[in-house]
């Protein structure tokens, strides 16, 4: 599931370091750093711009210009800001590394280049919680490791560094817990970093829009993991997000805490309390308990039982039921769902192909489209894979397409000659592969299979971590056809894959714009 952000981390405007020193002209005297004439002026002239993209400008001039300056950290100080403020964090980073090779203990620089590398990170985790990329994960883990261990420079005062620290500490742990889920997989790790955030900043910061509010919902996702599985604590760590979220979030964030809570406990009774009982302090405390369900199957049967209309159970009810429930109570909800039609909101883990959309591009504008049925199905990144060449595509097509329609495209390469320029592929989508429940979303495996009754294609084709939803966001349906309990085994709890037909995608079209009333012309003598 993809990660929520309750506020950027990148926008931290001044983070409130110590200032440069005084400085002065040559010929002015006095204390501090003294400069010549000409390159005091031009120091003054970049230092004192007011718009942040005139004053990096000058500040880029005034370093070129005056490589070897007394100043130079000075200006680079400056510099990191002015592009901070401008938004153009490639450029910030270029900066934070020159200052870093000045001086490598710099802690805004490392703050500052943590800060980027974790946007960074952050903008690669898929809805498994894995880095596509995990390079700016570990180089940010890397140097906020640097951070934690930069000594007090001697001309900075006790109370200066501990506000820097404040400041800057929580930043470390956060990218070190990032890094250990999104690239090393090492959860209990994740949990201390977590945990020594949270302890270094006042209450009161946890419950803000930021950055120890968004790792609090960090925290508890993190121990939902079955590698270091502790329901109770995610459950207050959830409860807690939720209290203090911005209305938006808790959308996503309900459904979490329900959902966790009933794995452990088996309703929901208990659960406000809980809530309330979270707004009072950071952690749980020693005396927090939950009391467990009694079994899985006790669970289920408890839902059955009390549930007037079960076809009312949300997804992952549903599935917890297939799952667990005696097969009393599985086929007393079969017999309702079977049958009948349900959107299945969810993130797309995988899609099977039975054909593809040939387009064949003749000369300068002419393009014709076949459509190639597969000789057997396969993933539709299979396809997407095909590289970009007229050979390959004709191979492609030729290994796995059926003969009929191979023949097809055959005679047009016939008529064409060397007239082809171009040849694309583009998967279609007749079985799509979807994980509903969180147990699925956070191990990427389906759970619900949805077979399609007419294939999708062109830009209806999803592609892993695709989010379906509810109208008026794009909409999964499918009508229940079968399913199949799967049993606990290596950790994992007992799931069911339930199976689906004649899926369709829904749409809402845009809002057609408002028609004006047309304007009536004046007649002649009016």
């Amino acid at each position: 599931m993809k990660k929520l952000v309750f506020a950027s981390a990148v926008a931290v405007a001044s983070l409130g370091f110590i200032g440069t020193p005084a400085l002065h002209a040559q010929a002015a005297g006095g204390s501090g750093i003294s400069l010549p004439a000409a390159e005091y002026n031009a120091y003054q002239t970049a230092t004192t711009q007011t718009n942040p993209q005139e004053k990096a400008a000058a500040l880029e001039s005034f370093l070129q210009t005056y490589p070897q300056s007394p100043v130079e950290k000075e200006v680079l100080d400056q510099l990191m800001d002015a592009y901070q403020q401008t938004g153009d964090f490639d450029k910030e980073l270029s900066a934070c590394n020159r200052m870093l090779k000045l001086d490598p203990n710099n802690l805004k620089a490392i703050l500052y280049s943590v800060i980027i590398r974790k946007s960074q990170c952050s903008k690669t985790v898929g809805a498994n919680g894995l880095a596509s990329d995990t390079q700016p994960c570990d180089d940010g883990a890397a140097i906020s490791q640097k951070g934690l261990s930069v000594a007090k420079p001697a001309d900075v005062s006790d109370q200066d560094w501990k506000n820097e620290t404040t400041l800057a500490y929580p930043y470390f742990h956060s990218m070190i817990a990032l890094d250990d889920t999104a690239s090393k997989k090492d959860y209990a790790d994740a949990i201390k970093q977590y945990t020594q955030e949270l302890m270094l900043v006042p209450a009161e910061e946890t419950t803000k829009p930021g950055l120890e509010l968004g790792d609090t919902l960090q925290l508890a996702e993190v121990y939902t993991r079955p590698e270091v599985r502790n329901l109770p604590s995610a459950v207050w760590f959830f409860a807690r997000a939720d209290d203090f979220a911005p209305p938006a979030y808790k959308k996503q964030i309900e459904p979490q805490l329900q959902y966790w809570y009933k794995r452990f406990h088996g309703g929901t009774d208990g659960l406000d309390a809980i809530e309330t009982q979270a707004q009072s302090t950071v952690f749980p405390p020693a005396t927090f308990k939950i009391a467990p369900a009694p079994t899985p199957a006790d669970v289920a049967d408890k839902v059955v039982a009390e549930t007037p209309d079960l076809t009312k159970l949300n997804l992952e009810d549903k599935e917890y039921i297939l799952a667990n429930g005696s097969p009393a109570d599985q086929q007393k909800l079969w017999s309702v769902l079977q049958g009948q039609v349900t959107p299945v909101p969810g993130i797309v883990t995988g899609v099977t192909s039975t054909g593809m959309t040939v387009h064949i591009t003749i000369g300068a504008h002419i393009v014709h489209d076949y459509t190639v049925a597969l000789t057997n199905p396969m993933p539709a990144k299979q396809i997407r894979a095909v590289p970009d060449d007229v050979q390959a595509a004709k191979q492609f097509i030729d290994q796995n397409g059926v003969p009929d329609d191979v023949a097809k495209v055959d005679h047009e390469f016939t008529l064409a000659g060397d007239h082809v320029r171009k040849v694309e592929i583009e998967p279609n989508a007749s079985i799509i592969d979807m994980a509903v429940t969180q147990d699925a979303k956070q191990d990427n495996t389906p759970d619900f299979i949805v077979n399609l009754k007419k294939p999708a294609d062109g830009k209806d084709v999803p592609t892993p971590g695709f989010q379906y939803s509810l109208l008026p966001q794009p909409e999964l349906d499918a009508t229940y056809s079968s399913y199949k309990p799967v049993p606990a085994a290596n950790g994992k709890e007992a799931s069911a894959q339930i199976v689906l037909t004649d899926g369709f995608i829904q749409v809402q079209p845009p809002k057609a714009p408002a028609r004006r009333a047309p304007v009536r012309r004046r007649r002649s003598g009016e």
